[in-house]
């Protein structure tokens, strides 16, 4: 039941009310709704960005400091992003300081000093802002249950970037040990962008308790187009190079753009470019998460200062800071998923009932199409976004292991406590007892080995860590990111050279002296490897021979991929380019145009060479999955595939016989013999064991006094997961990393979307040459090559004609 006014009016002191009217501002709805149900176990607020959303989740914890003083820690503020943690302490020192109040307000992130760190333990402000790596560390010391009592709030900003990731899954396990320090502990959760809000509310919840959901108005329709441009988009390719002088003119007309990247080399490169078209020297900045810190430091102040008209960037500015004069959204690249896109569309306007203005700018011709039935989700405020399953184990374990390092602990207690988690409140005994029984001994094939020997029972029960001195080594190994091993890239001078940022190791062992490189925005001569850091110099020339680093590629969600079938049905598309238009009428008229619950192939020779191209829209990493297993199909049945390449609505096979029955090569006992397969000897899935790995303890990245290097670490991971294989298949770690592959490395789940949603309904036509869709795929990168068979019959095939040439045969 909502508050009446006057209930509203008394918890609303004067000095607040005075303060709301010296800004010319009046306290919103949903602020006073957070205000009047302050006391309930839970609350998820929804409110558009601008609308005072971060105020409204700290109102109640200001009025209550404000009125009554509270020794130690009263709220805990955890945000995905350290910026954003320091952004809102600079926010919320404004009404602290205006209103005279006695309140400390610090953050603690990896950025914190070890002595702050130290200090904020034994005496901790009135309100903490962290993040959830920094929180599961704090809650791993003995000291833990001093720091946070008398704890009354927990207000988790940007919840939704949060629920779909382990470092979620990290957090909410963290909230589930301060609610056995803090019993009567109030939880809110803050988000612009929910896509299903009674997921993420069942998240937050200690269950069985329910959350609950509070709905700001969510003001006025974003104004969101395509960039029109006097040139059409090319029918492949990435970089968008042909909207540059539309681009600079929408900058030129705007206060401070953002113009968003789906990843860090398209931004370098789109960066670069835009650059060297800048006559005017307009002040823009580029800002992505493998730049150096202190450079990213000096965008964000320049942008807080007014002083850039543009900054080009990724999912790094994705989240909540607050920069008020940004008044243009420009995503380049087709978005991907409509709940990122709605996002950034929120990072324009920063204020409330002031609609966001966003462009759209398709890198390439399929991308148009894509483009627009993003354009239409928004509109129909369709989120996606995929139901998540069950808490990963990986992350439980890490979490054990934490929970000893802070002191002994009964397993049933926390059993228990662990399944009062939303993510795991179906975790079986069974399971539970298998993760601790891991983190004790390191499972069947590994016990014999001390190293793996972390925990031990005592006789009253109670397990405990079996030398103290190993929670030094667990917190220092804590965390759920895995980033790709990175090198830090240095100007080559003297020792110490200016810092620019990092590059993936296995980027930086691709170069030759002289090759050159974008990182920061300029061209960089690579000059060697010195100490684990590449050394490079400053390079005039304006073309550079390599991209910075590969960057992550976002899939097409499923909903997205639904709605670009189901546009392709269209009679005619009015609200298509003509470009575009005509590109698929000759599509529908050649061949067809692929059709929700059905699955397109096409047939047809190009290059002396036979292909088909199989429309499965089940997103790049499915597709590519698909690329591979049907190639295998394709060798067992003696067709010689040579090779596929694969996006996110296609992939495209070549070989040299021709395929005329393609319900053969998709049979799904055949396929999922083949998966399994190919996974048990493949290098990728050793990738993802050493991420479990690292997450779940078994494998430490780093040690007191050295980090191992990426190539140690692979090193020691590929030994473990041979052994396992060998030893132990049936361990613990290589069941997560299996479901871990299933989920993100194949994505083999959309494949068996694909193959459900189509059934036996398969489309093959058969054409005498490549067809308007198919031929972007001709020019795509990333190709892949196989058949060894069709390289043999290849050989085989150019002897006889030797021979035949030369007479002998």
């Amino acid at each position: 039941m909502a508050a009446t006014s006057e209930t509203l009016r008394d918890q609303f002191p004067e000095a607040f009310e005075n303060w709301f009217a010296s800004k010319g501002w009046s306290i919103h709805p949903h602020q006073q709704e957070m205000l009047a149900r302050a006391n309930e176990p839970s609350l998820m607020l929804i409110a558009p960005t601008g609308g005072g959303k971060t105020l409204a989740g700290f109102l109640p914890t200001l009025v209550d400091l404000a009125e009554q003083p509270h020794e130690g820690m009263h709220t805990l503020y955890v945000s995905p992003l350290k910026a954003l943690a320091a952004d809102i302490k600079r926010n919320l020192r404004t009404p602290v300081d205006e209103m005279g109040l006695n309140i400390r307000i610090e953050d603690r992130t990896g950025d914190t000093s070890y002595t702050q760190r130290r200090r904020q333990r034994a005496d901790p402000p009135h309100i903490l802002l962290t993040t959830p790596e920094s929180l599961a560390l704090m809650t791993s010391y003995e000291d833990a249950a001093r720091t946070f009592q008398g704890l009354k709030r927990v207000v988790v900003d940007e919840i939704h970037a949060l629920a779909d990731s382990k470092r979620g899954d990290q957090l909410m396990l963290a909230l589930a040990r301060l609610q056995q320090i803090c019993p009567d502990l109030r939880r809110v959760g803050l988000s612009a962008t929910v896509d299903k809000p009674e997921e993420i509310a069942g998240l937050l919840a200690k269950q069985p308790d329910p959350c609950t959901i509070l709905r700001a108005d969510p003001g006025p329709d974003p104004d969101i187009q395509m960039l029109t441009t006097n040139e059409p988009p090319p029918w492949s390719g990435g970089g968008a190079a042909y909207a540059i002088p539309a681009v600079l003119e929408q900058i030129k007309q705007h206060n401070t753009t953002l113009i968003f990247h789906n990843t860090r080399a398209q931004a370098e490169i789109f960066f670069h470019n835009l650059w060297l078209a800048n006559e005017e020297g307009l002040p823009i900045g580029i800002h992505h998460g493998s730049l150096d810190r202190d450079q990213r430091l000096k965008v964000e102040a320049a942008m807080v200062r007014g002083d850039l008209r543009a900054i080009v960037c990724t999912g790094s500015l994705d989240l909540g800071i607050d920069w008020g004069d940004v008044d243009l959204v420009i995503q380049i690249g087709a978005p991907k998923n409509v709940k990122r896109l709605v996002q950034r569309i929120g990072r324009a306007n920063h204020r409330y009932n002031a609609p966001s203005k966003a462009l759209l700018v398709p890198a390439n011709r399929f991308e148009v199409v894509e483009c627009t039935a993003a354009l239409q989700a928004v509109l129909d405020q369709d989120l996606d976004g995929e139901t998540r399953g069950p808490g990963p184990l990986d992350v439980l374990c890490q979490h054990i292991l934490l929970r000893a390092a802070s002191g002994p602990f009964l397993a049933d207690d926390l059993f228990s406590e662990m399944t009062s988690v939303g993510a795991y409140t179906d975790l079986d005994r069974e399971t539970f007892d298998a993760c601790l029984d891991f983190c004790a001994t390191g499972g069947y094939a590994l016990r014999a080995y001390d190293q793996w020997q972390r925990l031990k029972q005592a006789p009253d029960g109670s397990w405990h860590l079996r030398d103290p001195r190993a929670a030094s080594k667990i917190r220092m190994n804590a965390g759920t990111i895995q980033d790709a091993d990175l090198l830090k890239v240095r100007m080559k001078r003297s020792r110490g050279g200016k810092p620019l940022g990092e590059v993936e190791e296995a980027f930086a062992a691709s170069l030759l002296p002289g090759d050159t490189f974008l990182i920061g925005g300029q061209i960089v001569k690579y000059e060697g490897l010195r100490e684990m850091t590449v050394e490079v110099s400053k390079d005039a020339r304006k073309k550079p021979k390599v991209a910075v680093f590969s960057g992550t590629k976002f899939s097409t969600s499923t909903q997205l991929s639904q709605r670009i079938l189901r546009l392709f049905q269209q009679h005619d598309w009015p609200e298509l380019p003509s470009h575009t238009a005509e590109w698929l009428s000759l599509q529908r008229h050649v061949s067809r145009l692929p059709e929700p619950g059905r699955l397109l192939i096409e047939s047809f020779p190009h290059n002396s060479r036979q292909h088909i191209c199989v429309y499965g829209f089940a997103g790049r990493n499915a597709q590519q999955t698909l690329g591979l297993l049907l190639t295998k199909r394709m060798e067992d049945l003696g067709l010689a595939p040579l090779g596929f390449v694969s996006t996110d609505y296609a992939t495209l096979i070549w070989g040299l016989d021709e395929v005329t029955d393609p319900s053969a090569l998709l049979n799904r006992d055949a396929i999922h013999a083949g998966l399994e397969g190919w996974l048990a000897g493949n290098a990728l899935i050793k990738r993802t064991f050493r991420g479990v790995a690292t997450i779940a303890g078994l494998i430490e990245r780093n040690t007191p006094g050295q980090r191992k290097s990426g190539r140690q670490a692979t090193f020691s991971s590929d030994i473990l997961y041979d052994t396992l294989l060998k030893y132990d298949p049936d361990h613990l770690l290589m069941r997560i990393t299996r479901e871990e592959a299933m989920r993100g490395l194949v994505d083999f789940s959309r494949i068996e979307e694909m193959l459900d949603r189509v059934e036996d309904r398969i489309d093959l036509v058969r054409l005498d040459r490549v067809t308007p869709l198919a031929a972007p795929l001709l020019l795509e990168v990333g190709k892949v090559y196989v058949g060894e068979s069709a390289e043999e019959r290849l050989l085989e095939e150019e002897e006889a004609a030797l021979m035949k040439a030369a007479g002998l045969a």
